[in-house]
């Protein structure tokens, strides 16, 4: 069971991490997100998204390592992939390359969720 969560983890982590590079400017925001980013705003705003998932592609890889950590890094990431699911799918019309941040996120959030649970159900398992 320790291996779901585990599992889970890296490969919701590097998904996190993709979206990195976005940090780097407006050229690979628009490779990533198939949009034309013009407006300084929208690039601070994706910029700085890109450095949070970072932050938290770091915080899921290191909960690998860190057991104490799992069932954080699993509720956070968990929400981070669900809520951008619940978020494309309220406003709609959105093009190839953000379904497929969509259809990663929908990957991350199954792993996650199962994950979690499995991280749950050791700590019971050992309190009982």
């Amino acid at each position: 069971m320790k291996y779901i969560s585990i599992v889970s983890l890296l490969v919701a982590g590097i998904i996190h991490l993709l979206p990195v590079p976005g940090v780097a400017g407006t050229g690979v925001l628009a490779r990533l997100y198939g949009i034309e980013v013009t407006d300084p705003n929208t690039a601070i705003l994706l910029q700085h998204r890109a450095l949070l998932f970072g932050v938290l592609g770091v915080l899921m890889l290191s909960a690998i390592a860190l057991p104490w950590l799992r069932v954080t890094a699993l509720t956070v990431g968990l929400f981070s992939a669900a809520s951008f699911i619940i978020v494309a799918m309220g406003v709609g019309g959105y093009n190839p390359a953000i379904g497929r941040v969509v259809v990663a996120d929908v990957v991350a959030s199954l792993l996650l969720a199962a994950g979690l649970v499995a991280e749950i159900w050791l700590i019971n398992r050992k309190t009982l």
